[in-house]
């Protein structure tokens, strides 16, 4: 064991940790309960410096004294930190507000899940909630930082955030999901504890909320771009702040352009599927009827909550079901599925690491009819079964290797598989009938289009409703689903590119493997390699595999 890397590694995740409370806190890691992530310039600036010192130390470490597996710690570390500190340097906090996965957004989902196991975690939680005020404030910092240097979000999506925190502000207070914590089984100080959270969100955390509400729409909604310069190209630094995050999310080297023509090479590729399965399906081969038809046909779509899980939940049971037939190691925790009316359209939240909550995906279920009810089992197999959970629980399973390996979430690789998994449910046998397969089609023509989209947003001065367009024409997502979509690549740039180019480059090496292995190629072990040893970019993955197929 090289003793250097291997304290390196534990200080990482320490610091990771440290800096990401609420993280390790969803982890069931209970060090910094009372704490919350910092959002000042002065933490923001210390936190790169600390990331480049990790960086430094782990390029110091001489490759040639490592084993294979010490190799992959190294990679790993090395990527994960730089790329982070990299993205942190072009200040994104500086026009963080949007309305499809802003904090505002996403809170409220993860507090319900906080593993709150013993007393102490619980009596964490006031200190916690004070201290997210100052976050609060913190933010609003940031974004008169942002208005100073003409760096602000597009002014849509700023009054819908605006809006999103009057409904918030504006919710009984009995009804707020900041209080939706869950206690301690049994504990006798509960009734007290509860009684002093409510009057924290009641006169601490909601006129947080409320001065930042007031600085995003006085101060940063006057200065805000408009819908037709949304993307980062239309910032002073934006080519440069978008090659940071496309490298932070894809891992690899690809020029927006490249990236562009991908995605409409996809986008071509699919329309001859859609062809062949609308004859048979809708009795049509012309694809704007094909489009209309899974898009506006409301038998095709959902009335209710409720049976959107239930389908995802039968959707899971024959995926459970199967497994063991693609792949040799399987995970210990369950996953189960969960109703949510906020956050993205479907998002997974993996295991706590004490066992104390299973893997979760969830169904944003707050307007039933944007999903169509040929896209759950899609949606569920990327999201639960084989996707996210068998990669992200058996990551957090493994032994032998670095915690900060069991838990770090490399996009192109986590979406990347999730994307796979959906096309492997094929090869399974797990769609019902070509009606699902159609709703898989659905689900690359989404994916497909981000790459077109994302890159189209950001580097070539595209304007949101020219993106909305461009997704109506070319997949059969309801507008509702295509602007939630849109909005959301605005908010996050880069990250829409790491389904498809993660998918792509895991066919790739599954291909080669094929055929440099021919009749040695075991559909178990190459899955297993591929998730057997937590997430990798995706260059360090390309070497295991070929290391794989060579044995």
């Amino acid at each position: 064991m090289n003793q250097a890397l291997d304290k390196l590694a534990r200080d990482y995740w320490d610091f990771v940790l440290e800096t990401n409370p609420t993280q390790a806190l969803m982890l069931g890691d209970h060090r910094f309960d009372d704490k919350v992530e910092q959002a000042s310039r002065e933490a923001e600036d210390a936190t790169i410096r600390r990331y480049r010192e990790f960086v430094a130390q782990a390029e110091a470490i001489d490759p040639g004294s490592l084993t294979d597996d010490e190799m992959i710690t190294r990679e790993v570390l090395i990527y994960d930190a730089k790329s982070i500190a990299d993205v942190d340097e072009v200040r994104l906090a500086e026009f963080a507000v949007n309305h499809a996965v802003g904090i505002q957004a996403m809170l409220p989902v993860m507090i319900p899940q906080f593993p709150l196991m013993a007393p102490e975690h619980a009596q964490a939680m006031p200190t916690k909630f004070r201290a997210m005020a100052d976050t609060f404030d913190d933010y609003s910092d940031r974004l008169r930082e942002g208005v100073a240097h003409g760096r602000t979000p597009m002014a849509s999506t700023a009054r819908k955030t605006v809006e999103q925190i009057d409904q918030l502000l504006a919710t009984p207070l009995e009804e707020d999901r900041h209080l939706a914590l869950r206690a301690p089984q049994g504990w006798d100080g509960e009734t007290a504890w509860r009684e002093e959270m409510t009057s924290i969100v009641s006169d601490v955390l909601r006129p947080a909320y409320r001065r930042w509400r007031d600085t995003i729409a006085d101060e940063v909604v006057p200065a805000a771009r408009p819908d037709d310069k949304p993307g980062l190209g239309w910032l002073p630094d934006g080519e440069a702040a978008y090659a940071r995050t496309l490298y932070r999310y894809t891992t690899i080297d690809r020029t927006p352009d490249e990236i562009h023509k991908i995605g409409l090479g996809q986008v071509e590729r699919l329309a001859d599927e859609y062809r062949e399965l609308g004859s048979e399906v809708l009795g049509t081969t012309d694809l704007q009827e094909i489009f209309s038809r899974l898009r506006d046909d409301p038998e095709l779509h959902f009335a209710d909550g409720p049976a959107i899980v239930a389908a995802s939940e039968k959707a899971m049971a024959k995926a459970k079901a199967a497994m063991g037939d693609w792949f040799g190691r399987l995970p210990v925790a369950d996953c189960v599925v969960a109703e949510t009316p906020s956050g993205p359209t479907a998002f997974y939240f993996r295991p706590a690491a004490d066992g104390s909550r299973p893997g979760m995906f969830f169904v944003n279920t707050a307007d039933p009819a944007r999903w169509g009810k040929f896209e759950i089992e899609s949606m569920a197999y990327h999201e639960g079964i084989p996707g996210h959970h068998l990669q992200l629980a058996i990551a957090q399973e493994l032994e032998g290797i670095p915690e900060f390996r069991k838990h770090a979430f490399i996009s192109a690789y986590g979406e990347g598989w999730g994307l796979y998994s959906e096309r492997l449910a094929d090869e399974m046998g797990l769609y019902s009938s070509a009606l699902e397969r159609m709703g898989m089609l659905s689900a690359d023509s989404m994916r497909a289009g981000r790459l077109v989209i994302d890159t189209g947003l950001h580097a070539k001065g595209w304007s949101r409703q020219q993106a909305i367009d461009y997704f109506q024409a070319n997949s059969p997502m309801s507008l509702g689903t295509i602007e939630g979509e849109v909005d959301r690549y605005i908010g996050m740039p880069g990250q829409a590119c790491s389904y498809m180019l993660g998918r792509l480059e895991i066919q790739r090496m599954r291909r080669e493997a094929e055929e440099s292995m021919g009749d040695r190629f075991d559909i178990k072990g190459f899955h297993d390699t591929v998730i057997g040893s937590g997430l990798v970019p995706l260059g360090t993955l390309d070497r295991m595999v070929k290391e794989w197929s060579k044995g």
